[in-house]
């Protein structure tokens, strides 16, 4: 018997009214969650019984596979969806394909859809760019997006966490946890099996699956211990043809398509009447398969290792001769088998057919299994397969096992004596080293690399590795040598007609030559970006407007950098980039930090935080630890730390120069001028060096006001007249920049108290506490004798004073959620979260997190409803 629809009428109400908001052009998400077995698909079982005619109902399913199935759960709506979509998602080698069916298939009003992806904590990384992709566009189609998943089996680091961040911020999100069965409800389950409900109870814990098996085994009396003794228990009485049909069928973990269940089974599926009827498994006219996955793990994991190869065997087999067969599950099946020859021979496959839409973390794992293999590949063979896992580790910043990859492949190609694989080799090894952090491997590399090439006589392969060259060069402030291999990547560049090393060669010119102060180098970026929208090359387009932003923001140009700021961020959403879309996030985080919207700021950093592209990853926690600092908040440092662990590594000022100030301004602010020099000193003398203005005018303000003053460099950059002590003409210069912070930390230089004070109010509504300590205590020296206490911003907004992400982690306390569930719910890391709470608790006054209850309804703070 199947009890998991019973106490489920709330849910299947929620679900049913997010369908109708659906059919009115209001698209939502809906979160479907809870442990295994807890009934999250008989509930999605029950809804095309509870809407409308008019609203689709389609059903997608990831399998617990080794490696995924790219596409999977979309695969499996193939005879249910439109050809366009069905055949972008079987031939698989467009991502932007599959997204432009799904827009066609799901964005039109005459047929609204609920459309439901079943366990996605196994889905493959192509199935959650595409869940992505839904998610950022939901709220403007006539659909529901159901996302099943087990809560209980996510880690920090998996990879649904994302995907769940991004739902957290769409416009409409449901939550529908499943909640265990009550006593009640098991007490009438018990009643069918006459069981004693109390035993019943204790042996389930109200779980609707475990509750359902062992009624169903349990006809003696006799609860069995275990829910896989429950399974188990419904065997005995099957023949043995049966049996073996249970026990075959149980080692594929995907819903058994006919073809292969006919091929499998040599009597057909009759061999499954009497387990059909037992209630173990379903079976349609398409294919059959386990009415739970627990049931399907219970019976293959009962079974000895020898006979789980054997039936691993028989359908490595059958898939092997059948056309058209998932490479994927093809090699799922080697593996169990122990096949290394299978593995080998369709491995290489499954790993391209993963890649082509976009499942990298499979691509790689595909490759990983393969590689055990190695000494069956010749040298030519292997280089090329490492260099695959190379770029596969890279996309998925797996920064160690790409370069592992990577120098094996330049090792085999060096023993080849092919300069011009090598010299690919070398260049590839160069950015992987970049990436990884490593700057002085990066530039070793791409020297050979034009040594090698040079030789090797491709000009396009030359051109591609002077553009890298040119690349460290201009991001290590070394401009003179980044605009002379960049002009002779552009001259090559242009002779090949390659428009993406053009365009990559241009945008390393143009920067440097714009950081450099030249006036050309503005246009020869902005061309870089031209020449990449036009010849469809959206990675160097988005690298362009990363530039172009990213230099706008250290010359204080805000107004402008606004200008490209939307469309750069619309242009990486819709072209599915979503590493330089995080980045532009941080970017956007910087100039929402410029302007003083801290929170607004906080949520930008945040998501540049979590994301695996390491780029994004040091200005992040650089934004997220100055808030904290200027705000009071505990944990800036901390943040700090990690941040110059990373930026150290890259030798980059533009990482290390906004890490080594942050440090200094906390210093100054906790009164410790000796860690401001020791902070700032080195930093500062490299930024002389490199005629690097903005990081110079920076770190020469903070030792200036640590009492270490800095010879004037005749820059107008309103540090570096702060630092001269021209507090005025600075006030001046930060007030018309557009930031307020800056301006009253310049105005409160002032001897004048009238100017200190109007910086004070400043401060106050920003709730800058810890420079508004300072500048009150100058005002006490002054002998100012009415000095304003000033609420803070954030006090107005809500009367304990938190900030926008304080308030949030507050509501969630109240709630009674563990910090590790706050971090979920939020999609931060337990560290931040930990920093946010004892902000909390000292905000509101509260020892304990049980006092944040008491202390939430004493200042009318009232939980928000799920968006």
């Amino acid at each position: 018997m199947d009890g998991g629809i019973l106490e489920r009428e709330i849910e299947l109400a929620q679900l049913t009214a997010a369908a109708g908001e659906a059919v009115d052009g209001a698209g939502s998400v809906a979160l479907v969650f809870g442990e295994a077995g807890i009934g999250k698909s008989s509930l999605v079982n029950a809804l095309p019984g509870a809407l409308s005619a008019q609203v689709r109902v389609l059903v997608g399913q990831c399998d617990d596979l080794a490696t995924r199935r790219p596409l999977g759960p979309f695969r499996d709506l193939v005879g249910s969806v439109r050809d366009e979509l069905a055949r972008a998602v079987t031939e698989g080698g467009d991502r932007q394909r599959v997204y432009d069916a799904l827009r066609a298939e799901f964005a039109g009003p005459a047929q609204p859809a609920v459309l439901v992806v079943e366990d996605v904590h196994w889905a493959d990384e192509a199935s959650l760019d595409a869940l992505r992709f839904l998610v950022r566009r939901v709220d403007r189609m006539p659909m529901v997006l159901v996302l099943t998943y087990r809560d209980d089996e996510l880690t920090r680091e998996h990879p649904l966490r994302h995907l769940l961040g991004q739902v957290s911020r769409a416009a409409r999100v449901h939550r529908v946890p499943l909640p265990r069965l009550s006593r009640d409800a098991v007490r009438t389950l018990s009643a069918a099996g006459r069981l004693d409900p109390a035993q019943v109870y204790a042996a389930t814990s109200g779980n609707p699956f475990y509750v359902a098996e062992v009624v169903a085994a349990g006809a003696t009396g006799d609860v069995p211990p275990t829910v896989v003794d429950a399974v188990l228990a419904r065997l005995p009485g099957l023949d043995d043809t049966a049996r073996d049909a249970l026990e075959q069928l149980a080692v594929v973990p995907t819903a058994v398509e006919r073809a292969l269940a006919d091929a499998l089974l040599p009597y057909g599926v009759g061999q499954l009447t009497a387990a059909e009827r037992r209630g173990l498994l379903v079976v349609t006219p398409e294919r059959v398969v386990f009415r739970h996955e627990i049931i399907r793990r219970a019976i293959a994991d009962s079974l000895p290792a020898a006979r789980r190869i054997e039936l691993n065997r028989k359908v490595l087999a059958v898939l092997v001769a059948q056309p058209g067969s998932d490479f994927s599950r093809i090699v799922h099946h080697a593996a169990e088998a122990g096949d290394q020859d299978a593995i080998a021979r369709y491995g290489p496959d499954a790993a391209r057919d993963a890649a082509r839409t976009g499942a990298h973390r499979e691509a790689a794992a595909q490759l990983r299994l393969v590689l055990r293999q190695r000494q069956r590949y010749g040298p030519a063979e292997l280089a090329a397969l490492l260099e695959r896992f190379a770029v596969e580790s890279y996309t998925i910043a797996d920064s160690p096992a790409a370069v592992g990859a990577q120098r094996e492949a330049v090792a085999l190609r060096r023993s080849l004596g092919d300069l011009r694989e090598l010299g690919a080799d070398l260049r590839w090894l160069s950015r992987i080293h970049w990436w990884a952090g490593d700057a002085d491997a990066a530039q070793e590399a791409a020297r050979e690399a034009i040594d090698v090439l040079e030789k090797a006589g491709d000009e396009r392969l030359l051109a591609l590795a002077l553009s890298n060259t040119s690349q460290l060069r201009m991001l290590s402030d070394r401009y003179a040598e980044a605009i002379g291999y960049g002009e002779r990547a552009i001259t090559l560049a242009r002779r090949t007609g390659d428009a993406a090393i053009l365009a990559h060669a241009l945008n390393n010119v143009g920067t440097a030559r714009w950081r450099d102060g030249d006036p050309l180098g503005r246009p020869q970026l902005e061309e870089s970006l031209a020449v990449a929208l036009e010849a469809g090359e959206a990675e160097h387009a988005c690298r362009a407007y990363a530039n172009l932003i990213w230099t706008l923001l250290e010359n204080l140009r805000f107004a402008e950098a606004d200008r490209f700021l939307a469309p750069a961020m619309e242009f990486a959403d819709r072209t599915e980039h979503l590493g330089f879309l995080r980045y532009l996030q941080v970017e956007l985080a910087l100039r929402q930090f410029a302007a003083g919207a801290w929170s607004e700021a906080e949520r930008s950093a945040e998501s540049g935080d979590v994301d695996e592209f390491p780029p994004a990853r040091c200005p992040a926690l650089t934004v997220l630890a100055r808030v904290r600092i200027r705000s009071g908040v505990p944990g800036g440092d901390e943040l700090l730390v990690r941040a110059w662990e990373i930026a150290a590594r890259t030798r980059e000022l533009q990482r290390t120069g906004p890490v080594a100030a942050a440090r200094a301004e906390s210093a100054w602010l906790r009164g410790d001028h000796p860690a401001v020099i020791a902070a700032v000193g080195p930093l500062y003398a490299q930024a002389r060096d490199l005629a690097a203005t903005p990081y110079r005018a920076e770190l020469g303000h903070w030792l200036a006001k640590s009492g270490h003053p800095v010879p004037a460099d005749g820059s107008d950059h309103p540090y570096a007249l702060q630092a001269a002590g021209q507090w005025r003409p600075a006030a001046d210069a930060w007030r018309a920049a557009g930031c307020p912070y800056e301006y009253a930390a310049a105005l409160a230089e002032s001897p004048d108290p009238a100017d200190k004070l109007t910086a004070l109010a400043g401060l106050d509504e920003l709730g800058a506490e810890p420079l508004a300590r300072i500048v009150r205590t100058d005002l006490r020296a002054l002998g100012v004798a009415r000095i304003p206490r000033g609420p803070h911003a954030a006090t107005r907004r809500n009367p304990a004073g938190l900030t926008g992400r304080q308030l949030e982690v507050g509501l969630l306390l109240a709630e009674g959620l563990t910090n590790a569930e706050i971090a979920g719910r939020l999609v931060l890391s337990v560290r931040t979260v930990d920093n946010h709470v004892r902000a909390v608790l000292e905000k509101l006054g509260a020892r304990t997190r049980r006092d944040v209850v008491a202390r939430a309804a004493q200042w009318g703070m009232e939980a928000g409803h799920e968006k």
